[in-house]
């Protein structure tokens, strides 16, 4: 996994570091000079523009310029307070104007046509903590150093481009937040001795003419390695091909039952579809509170138990729960900041409970705030149902032994890894494949899962 740190956490680490900053400053700029060969792809007539600020952005950026002369590229330094001016012709620019420390309006140069750029640490405009930009460099690439800035994978991608991490030595090891990548998903595999009970799910999930979301949910907890899946849907019953096995439920009144059928189930999942009515939401709050397993609570389950109250209840260490946007502004009882990273760790500390925020980056936090967060996936998962498939993907990994933190990290890398090989079943650009529905998802998950 790869260390996420704050600005204000960087600063602790650069002020903690055992090496002079002079020879940090050249571990940096050794790290943009080699960056910025590959961007060249050589240095035959090449010619490089540096917009340098006044203080360690600018000597990174200074101390690349050196490296370049030395190799032949022509280099022109220009002061980051140059504002809007168009810079000179060239076949590459490298922003080291401001850190992750700026604040404040940036007046960005006119970058040359068909000149690339190179963003030391982090887009010269761009939020290094939240991402936000008005005005800022638009960069090709980006090296930043030690760890990634929580501001570059909550960025318009468009802004920060290809996103590197440069070791110069300074020591992230102590931080508490990290991206996962798809490698770092490890999942428990089955004992050679196993049955069907042993990674267990109950699903409580849709309604009386709205089944959809609990067949999602029921269907990808079973792909994502559940042996068994009981499917309560109050007052219907799922009629689709699923190999889950029917929970029959009355309409109102059905907490017991739901609790009853906890039996030999190792995870569940709450809220899907269930609906909104008062004795819905009475029945699916005392569920959650109450339901003696591991629970994912999405959707309606949410609502059940929003906002939560003023102390973390002794049940909510074992709850995933998994807002969406408008669920996490209802559970947090305010309108959230700017600041993504700091808010789900604020509502994960209160509540007691492993917070999974969902959006383009999904940040999940545990209630003593370690936060792992996945990027993979894009916008074709913006369609109705898919989390209702992610919320099944984590009932199966709570089943099979991970703890919330880590079921809803890893269940939100595989979701996304699986949007993007269905664009590669269809041989289609993962980036631009607009005809994924949610039902596509759960069979896909099988040549994602590790």
């Amino acid at each position: 996994m790869i260390p996420v740190v704050t600005p204000e956490e960087m600063a602790a680490i650069d002020a903690a570091a055992s090496e002079p900053v002079g020879v940090l400053v050249e571990r940096a700029g050794w790290a943009v000079y080699r960056h910025a060969l590959d961007m060249l792809g050589g240095t035959y007539g090449r010619r490089v523009v540096v917009v340098a600020g006044k203080g360690n952005n600018g000597a990174d950026g200074r101390s690349a310029a050196r490296r370049l002369s030395r190799r032949g590229v022509h280099v022109t330094i220009v002061e980051a307070n140059a504002g809007g001016a168009a810079l000179p012709r060239c076949d590459l620019v490298i922003d080291a104007a401001y850190g992750t420390g700026f604040r404040g309006s940036y007046d960005p140069p006119r970058v040359p046509a068909g000149a690339l750029v190179l963003a030391v640490d982090v887009p010269t405009g761009v939020d290094s903590l939240t991402g936000a930009a008005t005005a800022s460099v638009v960069a090709d690439a980006t090296v930043t150093f030690a760890a990634l800035k929580p501001g570059l994978l909550f960025a318009d991608p468009a802004l920060v481009g290809v996103v590197s991490v440069a070791d110069i030595g300074l020591d992230a090891s102590g931080v508490s937040a990290w991206l996962v990548e798809p490698g770092d998903v490890v999942l428990p595999q089955r004992a050679w001795d196993a049955h069907k009970y042993a990674s267990a799910v109950l699903v409580v999930a849709g309604s009386v003419g709205m089944t959809g979301a609990a067949s999602l949910c029921a269907h990808a907890a079973l792909r994502a390695g559940s042996g068994y899946v009981r499917l309560g849907v109050p007052g219907a019953v799922v009629d689709d091909p699923l190999e889950a096995v029917s929970l029959p439920l009355p309409v109102s009144g059905w907490v017991g039952d739901a609790l009853g059928a906890c039996d030999r189930m190792r995870a569940g999942a709450i809220g899907p579809g269930l609906g909104r009515d008062a004795s819905t939401l009475a029945d699916a709050r005392r569920f959650a509170v109450d339901a003696p397993i591991p629970l994912v609570v999405d959707g309606d389950g949410l609502a059940a138990l929003s906002p939560l109250g003023d102390a973390p209840p002794p049940w909510a260490a074992a709850r995933l729960l998994t807002p969406h946007g408008g669920e996490f502004e209802r559970l947090s009882g305010k309108p959230p900041t700017d600041d993504r990273l700091g808010e789900v760790r604020r509502i994960a500390s209160h509540a007691g409970a492993t917070v999974l925020s969902k959006g383009r980056v999904t940040v999940v936090a545990s209630p003593e705030v370690e936060v792992w967060m996945s990027s993979t996936g894009g916008p074709a998962l913006a369609t109705a149902g898919s989390g209702d498939v992610l919320t099944g993907i984590a009932a199966a990994f709570l089943a099979r032994g991970l703890s919330p933190l880590a079921a809803g990290a890893f269940a939100a890398c595989v979701h996304g890894l699986a949007s993007l090989q269905a664009g590669h079943r269809r041989r289609s650009s993962t980036t631009s494949w607009h005809g994924l529905v949610a039902g596509d998802l759960p069979d896909l998950l099988p040549d994602v899962l590790p």
